[in-house]
């Protein structure tokens, strides 16, 4: 066709392509009426009057019809990328390696185009589900939009659970907490006893550290390092436990000879002392109002300052020395450990134990009520017995036991975090810290020569000091702060050095 029959057909085509390779045919095996190749008469009213078959230089006309339409809503998982090049190529591994970027590659095209692109089973020509060119099942369809699931931006992998790539890049695992493994200050700690039994260290919520050292009580002020006496009780006495009130204010001291004294920590005065035990009183401990007192004479008394008797009530139920007390945090329970394996616990009206457990196969010194969870005791056992108990005292059950391998002596809880320390002697004299409820493991320290008997905690929860049959005290800094729960610093308050408490 030259150019002016092109331009009195009125149509502008290539001078490759002839008029009769554009044909418009409708749905009608009628023959075409006339010369022209446009045929606008159709039987089928419901449908469109054209349709556009084929374009090709061949002048045969395609047997398939393709739909269109004027509207197209995309979706990534039916976009049918492959036909872009875009799909992932097989190519050889350069020597080296190469696995990395072929990984990175797939969880980026994962990431960007949806998992159904990036684990398909493309290949050159050949698609699952039928040709590259035929429309998907959710071609021209609203995606249904779900809930957050596995593969929701909200989940905690951006992988999903189900992506392939979850095995090759996963987030890494957070790094415990660091604890420092040496202490930032050193006390000597003259004639510090070397006895199982007692209880001579305790610091006070208004940061003033009690020891007893001998016949004498001396007060160290954590803040300004002031050593202060507060008492000595003669050449016929002796100290052998320690305890200030939950105030602060007031200490207690239990003596070799049975006495239970209440001083006044800020004025170095007396203000009670009470009698009742027979011999030495190895341990003490406050609730809000009431003080107890565990003896060598197997009884445990209890004191109100508010009334002029010694006691108020004696509780019966230890065959052998008392050696652990401590009340709960709502004062609703008094647990007890004994020389004879025993862990008891009381309540503020009964004159018999509530329960008794006798799990353990030791002395039970070691007893800590948690401050996250009503109802939990830990206790732990001597040299014979080696195991941290935890107990659900509204049930009377046994949670979990944990072995430790070596003479349990102190237990404490941390109030900042959910972990709590314990100290040990025979064989490893170590301190560990221990994370509730897993019991893994966060620390292990060492430094003293001797089994650790002291245990106290500061009034912020973050730093314990110990003490040893080695004359010495030790602050460690193990927990972090309740506010920011960075790691702890490896510098104290205090410059590191060794000073004598007296």
């Amino acid at each position: 066709m030259d150019a002016s029959q092109r331009r009195k057909s009125g149509i502008n085509l290539p001078a490759s392509m002839s008029e009769t390779s554009l044909r418009l045919d409708n749905f009608s095996s009628s023959p075409r009426r006339g010369p022209s190749s446009f045929n606008l008469s159709s039987p089928l009213k419901s449908m469109s009057p054209r349709t556009i078959s084929n374009l090709s230089s061949s002048p045969s006309p395609s047997k398939s019809v393709a739909v269109c339409s004027d509207r197209f809503i995309p979706c990534r998982s039916s976009s049918r990328l492959h036909t872009f090049g875009l799909i992932e190529k097989s190519s050889p591994v350069k020597e080296g390696g190469g696995g990395g970027s072929e990984a990175y590659t797939r969880l980026l095209k994962s990431e960007l185009f949806g998992t159904d692109f990036g684990f398909s089973d493309f290949s050159a020509g050949n698609v699952k589900g039928g040709s590259p060119m035929s429309p998907s099942r959710n071609m021209l369809r609203f995606k249904t939009e779900h809930s957050p699931g596995p593969n929701s931006p909200f989940s905690p992998s951006i992988l999903g659970q189900d992506s392939g790539l979850a095995g090759e890049v996963s987030t890494p695992p957070k790094p415990p907490r660091k604890v420092p493994k040496t202490p930032h200050k050193v006390l000597d700690a003259p004639s510090l006893q070397d006895d199982f039994y007692l209880n001579l260290v305790d610091w006070s919520s208004q940061n003033v550290l009690a020891v007893g050292l001998g016949t004498c009580v001396y007060l160290w002020s954590a803040s300004n390092s002031k050593v202060t006496r507060l008492c000595d009780l003669g050449p016929n006495d002796g100290v052998c436990s320690v305890q200030w009130t939950r105030e602060g204010s007031y200490i207690s001291i239990g003596t070799n000879l049975g006495q239970v004294q209440v001083w006044d920590g800020t004025q170095c005065k007396r203000v009670r002392t009470m009698g009742g035990h027979q011999t030495r009183t190895g341990v003490l401990a406050w609730s809000s109002r009431i003080l107890s007192s565990g003896s060598r004479d197997r009884n445990i008394l209890q004191h109100d300052l508010r009334v002029p008797s010694d006691f108020i009530s004696k509780l019966v139920g230890h065959k052998s020395e008392v050696c652990g007390l401590k009340w709960s945090h709502d004062d609703r329970e008094l647990a007890s450990g004994g020389n004879d394996n025993q862990l008891l616990v009381w309540n503020q009206q009964s004159q018999q134990p509530i329960l008794k457990l006798t799990e353990h196969t030791a002395a039970v010194k070691a007893i800590a009520w948690s401050p996250h969870q009503s109802g939990l005791l830990a206790s732990g056992g001597g040299t014979a017995d080696r195991c941290i108990r935890f107990w659900n005292t509204t049930s009377g059950n046994q949670i979990n036991s944990v072995d430790t391998g070596s003479q349990v002596c102190n237990l404490a809880w941390s109030k900042n975090v959910n972990e709590l320390v314990s100290t040990h002697g025979y064989s490893q004299n170590q301190i560990m810290v221990w994370k509730y409820p897993s019991m893994a493991k966060v620390a292990t320290l060492t430094g003293h020569s001797l089994r650790v008997l002291y245990l106290a905690m500061s009034p912020d929860g973050q730093t314990i000091v110990t003490g040893a049959g080695d004359e010495t005290l030790r602050f460690w800094n193990v927990f972090p702060s309740m506010k920011t729960p960075a790691p702890v610093k490896d510098t104290g308050l205090w410059s590191l050095g060794r000073t004598q408490i007296r």
